[in-house]
C-alpha cells in the first residue's frame, strides 16, 4: 500500500527558484528614533536632560549676577563685560577676530567699542603689517575693571569645583565642549588654550 507524499514545510519558491517568504514571518523591527533621528527616551531620562538644562540656566543666571552689580556701577552691560574678557585675553586681538568670537553684528560691536574706548578702557592701535587692522588692548584702567569682573566669577567657579570633588573639573569642560557646536569646537579650545591669563 503506498503512502502519500509528506506536505511541504515551506512555501514554494519564486520564479527565480528562491524560497518566498512565509506570509507569517515578522518584519524587521523598526528602530525606535523618531524623525530627525534623535533617539527616543523613556519620562525618567527626558526628565534628567530638562533638569540638566535648568541647572544651567540658574547657574548661569547667578554666576553673571556678580559681575552684573559691578558692571551697574560702570555704566556697562554684559556685552561691555564680553569685550573687556577676550580683549584682556587676547592683547593685540582683531576687531574681525573678536566679530567672530562674540557672533555679534559689527554695528554692535561698534557700539561698545566707542563707549569702552571713548572711557579710556581700551586702546586701539594700527597693525603693523596691515595698517587697515584695529589691534585691540586694555588699558590700566580696563585691566583694573577686568580684575573686578574676573575675581567673583573665579571665585565662585572654584568652590563649584572644590565642592564636586576631584574629578569635577575634567567632566565640567568635557561637558561644556561637547555643547560647543562640532565644527567649532577645535578653533574654541585653541583659543582657550592660548589665551593669556592675568
Amino acid at each position: 500500500m503506498s503512502t502519500a507524499p509528506p506536505a511541504p514545510t515551506g512555501t514554494p519558491p519564486d520564479s527565480a527558484g528562491n524560497p518566498a517568504e512565509s506570509a507569517g514571518s515578522a518584519a524587521p523591527a523598526a528602530p525606535d528614533t523618531p524623525p530627525g533621528g534623535v533617539p527616543a527616551r523613556s519620562p525618567a531620562e527626558t526628565r534628567e536632560l530638562v533638569e540638566a538644562i535648568e541647572w544651567l540656566f540658574f547657574a548661569y543666571r547667578d554666576f553673571t549676577s556678580d559681575p552684573d552689580e559691578i558692571l551697574h556701577e560702570y555704566g556697562f552691560g554684559r556685552a561691555h563685560h564680553r569685550v573687556i574678557h577676550f580683549v584682556g585675553r587676547h592683547p593685540g586681538i582683531t576687531v574681525a577676530d573678536l566679530l567672530n568670537i562674540l557672533r555679534i553684528t559689527k554695528q554692535s560691536l561698534s557700539r561698545v567699542l566707542k563707549e569702552l574706548v571713548g572711557q579710556g578702557y581700551i586702546v586701539q592701535k594700527t597693525g603693523t603689517k596691515d595698517r587697515r587692522q584695529r589691534l585691540l588692548y586694555l588699558s590700566d584702567k580696563g585691566m583694573e575693571m577686568e580684575r573686578r569682573l574676573a575675581g567673583p566669577q573665579r571665585e565662585r567657579v572654584a568652590k563649584a569645583l572644590a565642592a564636586a570633588g576631584p574629578e569635577a573639573q575634567k567632566a565640567w569642560c568635557a561637558v561644556l565642549a561637547h555643547l560647543v557646536n562640532e565644527d567649532d569646537r577645535r578653533a574654541v579650545e585653541a583659543l582657550i588654550s592660548n589665551g593669556y591669563v592675568s
